[in-house]
């Protein structure tokens, strides 16, 4: 019987003082608005203000209706203003961390061809070394974030992209490099080279060196996979990366790789997503060009494991 339209005419009726100008702000006739208030005087059973007065008096009906205005329409303002930004969000922003430095591999080709394809995508890459990308994503800071370590959060969907093995990059002339695959207690007298990035997000601790209770020699940090294979070559330690990260330096005699274990190490790639976005129709599209993208450029990856 109420409608919100009725709460906007009382309170452009109040603010302007006359229905002619009311009628302008609400966009009527002001036959059109008087008959829209004695239609809703009619339903309710009594007047809302007292007619040829100036200034304007309202009934105690009319006053309680604006003071339901007060409440109400502000609400309805604000929650507008929220699915417009949600909508202009959904589709046309991806905003993208990355928790895996060595990505930027395949990324950067997968954008563009994403690009061709969703040119009104607004797309930005943030680095994950300012905040912590999976609590960003949130609270819908980001769209996107590129991982291998998925947490179980309330409202995130992890979507599987590919699989990989972990490889121990060594020196060409390193006593490792003519081994089959290194065991823990090996890596007690190495230095191991990693991205500056917290241990237990890291595969060459969860699942080799931790669960057999070994912590190597030394540790060291670099921040390019690039500046990591020049210590290595160089003899100054060792470094576990994802085969297709080493590919190019293997292919090079750059630096050598062995096994992490006699079963190797294997992790899976993901890309998590808020559930909301990952029915979005891009959405679909970016993950399928990643899928296809890695396919074509990176050696030695699989499927996603146990998926």
């Amino acid at each position: 019987m109420l409608e919100l339209r009725h709460l906007r005419t009382l309170v452009a009726l109040r603010d302007s003082g006359s229905l002619v100008e009311a009628a302008e702000r609400v966009h009527l006739t002001q036959s059109a608005l008087s008959h829209q208030l004695k239609e809703l005087e009619n339903r309710l059973g009594d007047s809302l203000f007292v007619r040829k007065t100036r200034p304007l008096q309202f009934t105690p009906s009319g006053q309680r209706l604006l003071a339901l205005a007060e409440q109400i329409l502000p609400q309805v303002r604000l929650a507008e203003r929220d699915i417009v930004r949600l909508a202009a969000k959904r589709s046309a922003r991806l905003h993208i961390a990355i928790e895996c430095h060595s990505c930027f591999q395949w990324l950067m080709p997968t954008l563009d061809e994403f690009r061709e394809h969703a040119p009104d995508v607004e797309i930005d890459i943030l680095g994950s070394n300012v905040f912590e990308p999976l609590a960003s994503l949130t609270r819908e800071e980001l769209d996107l974030v590129i991982t291998s370590d998925p947490l179980p959060l309330d409202g995130i969907h992890y979507e599987p992209l590919f699989g990989y093995q972990s490889l121990l990059a060594v020196a060409p002339d390193h006593p490792l490099a003519s081994q089959r695959f290194v065991t823990p207690q090996q890596m007690r007298d190495q230095t191991l080279i990693t991205y500056p990035v917290e241990q237990n997000r890291l595969d060459v601790f969860n699942q080799f060196l931790t669960p057999a209770g070994v912590y190597p020699q030394e540790l060291r940090t670099a921040e390019l996979t690039m500046m990591m294979m020049q210590l290595v070559a160089s003899g100054r330690g060792v470094s576990a990366l994802p085969n297709w990260a080493l590919a190019e330096y293997l292919e090079r005699n750059y630096v050598a790789a062995v096994k992490l274990g006699e079963q190797g190490v294997w992790g899976t790639l993901y890309a998590a997503i808020r559930r909301e976005q990952f029915e979005l129709d891009w959405m679909k599209a970016f993950l399928e060009t990643a899928r296809s993208t890695t396919a074509r450029v990176l050696s030695g990856i699989t499927a996603p494991l146990n998926h």
